[in-house]
């Protein structure tokens, strides 16, 4: 197939590529440093780049500012939202200018689009969003992919989880105070942290190409959530290092403020029904597994 990719440079977007190289598809992938692209994929830096004939069977939209990478002042939060609807825009603008649309189209979203707290209650695709900013943000990014379903494209919303892998994604922050013996649980630790590995994350991704029966939002979440203690205990265990410290909420809240609030002290138990009634099989579904992978 000839797959356009953007945000491809990126910790998933990096293992995508690779994944759908070895499947002997054809990549374009639209990035701000086109001349860093190797190989036999063609970089590119504006969709205006394309020429007017090309065609693509798929289109997927990973781009978008880190979240937690800085506090959320209002400019932070602006540029977040700002890089993931103009993105994505600009997608949606090509296709209605394109004269041979993408049988599909994959747009990046995230869990917090069913927003704070933390419940034992399994949550599915059929989950309601919130008045956060984490929800909000994920809301208004969906709603803005879905304007390519009216010209006739499959649109498939990827709601993902902590991505765990190598050389990237969150767990290569958390990994430094851990060896050095200061991890240790968040708040009360009951919150929720809905996890997948890096290998399932695109495997997932690829799945949605082949089984052309997925459309709408789908959980990018391995089947056996954790909270964030039990998260605690079993990367401690994995790198053979206690984690008797607790980061009271309190501190959470004044360094990090809402994006503290938001991302770190609540989560919820996100279930990946619908990609496993499209019988997906997950490769790492115990976080065990997954991190003795990864570490």
């Amino acid at each position: 197939m000839n797959i356009l990719i953007t945000g491809a440079t990126g910790f998933i977007g990096t293992e995508l590529c690779g994944l759908l190289s070895r499947q002997n598809h054809d990549l374009v992938v639209k990035t701000r440093h086109p001349e860093r692209i190797k190989g036999a994929i063609r970089g590119i830096s504006s969709l205006a780049q394309l020429n007017p004939a090309e065609t693509f069977d798929v289109v997927i939209n990973l781009a978008g500012e880190p979240i937690a990478d800085k506090r959320w002042s209002i400019a932070q939060q602006q540029r977040i939202t700002d890089s993931r609807l103009n993105t994505t825009q600009e997608i949606i603008d090509y296709f209605a200018t394109s004269e041979s649309k993408p049988a599909l189209f994959i747009s990046g979203s995230a869990i917090g689009y069913y927003g704070v707290g933390s419940t034992a209650e399994s949550i599915d695709e059929q989950g309601a969003a919130d008045n956060s900013f984490s929800s909000q943000l994920c809301s208004a990014w969906e709603a803005c992919a879905l304007q390519a379903e009216p010209m006739g494209i499959r649109t498939c919303l990827l709601r993902t989880g902590i991505v765990l892998g190598k050389n990237g994604g969150a767990l290569s922050k958390m990994i430094l105070p851990f060896k050095l013996g200061l991890g240790g649980k968040i708040g009360t630790g009951t919150q929720w942290m809905p996890w997948i590995h890096l290998h399932d994350m695109v495997a997932l991704i690829a799945h949605c190409i082949s089984d052309e029966s997925l459309t709408g939002p789908i959980n990018a979440t391995a089947p056996q959530p954790v909270t964030n203690a039990d998260f605690t205990k079993a990367l401690g265990h994995a790198l053979h290092r206690p984690t008797l410290l607790t980061m009271p909420a309190m501190m959470i809240e004044l360094l990090m403020g809402q994006m503290g609030e938001e991302l770190l002290l609540s989560g919820k138990r996100v279930l990946p029904v619908k990609i496993e009634q499209a019988g997906f099989q997950f490769r790492y579904q115990r976080l065990d597994e997954a991190l003795a992978d990864i570490l």
